[in-house]
């Protein structure tokens, strides 16, 4: 198993940094507000959990850091002060090793590149530190904006799994995935 993982990682706008249980109430915060654009896309987003939810999902998180079974980091601006969103890596296997890495952006943060700058520092941080082989990021072939961010970043284009989920908002429309890498 891996050693010490360090749980902030600072860019030139953002702080990513591992959640604790107090992140709670921010956290709800922003899916709350994000709900409409979250749910299009994330099946956990379809049914939002109330505060105290999120306090015991930000509590069982910080668990999977600490355990290295998932490395999550919440998106906050510069100072700490404002959650914008949540990354990480996600699928992980330590024997090859690799992860993928999924992020969200608060809706009032959207389209501002954030989510490109944090899954580039976390890029940079799996390939250096955690000397990862592979990475990579999933999404629905219709998720046109995180496919741009896959590409944006130098990932390729490995598959298109055809027929091979359903839609995330419960419509049960078939949905293709896109499944892109980078390998050091």
């Amino acid at each position: 198993m891996i050693g010490h993982i360090q749980e902030m990682i600072r860019t030139p706008r953002l702080l990513l940094r591992a959640p604790r249980e107090a992140d709670g109430p921010a956290m709800h915060r922003a899916v709350a507000a994000s709900l409409p654009e979250l749910r299009r896309w994330m099946v956990w987003a379809q049914q939002p959990l109330d505060e105290a939810g999120y306090t015991s999902n930000m509590a069982a998180a910080a668990e999977a850091f600490a355990e290295r079974t998932e490395l999550r980091y919440l998106i906050w601006d510069a100072d700490g002060r404002e959650l914008i969103g949540s990354t990480g890596f996600h699928a992980l296997n330590w024997q090859v090793p690799r992860g993928e890495i999924g992020y969200w952006i608060h809706s009032e943060h959207a389209g501002q590149g954030h989510a490109s700058e944090a899954a580039q520092a976390l890029t940079g941080f799996g390939f250096g530190v955690l000397g990862f082989r592979r990475i990579e990021i999933r999404c629905d072939a219709l998720n046109l904006a995180s496919a741009h961010i896959a590409r944006k970043l130098g990932y390729g284009l490995d598959a298109r799994l055809v027929n091979n989920s359903v839609s995330a908002d419960g419509a049960g429309a078939v949905r293709d995935t896109l499944v892109f890498s980078r390998v050091h």
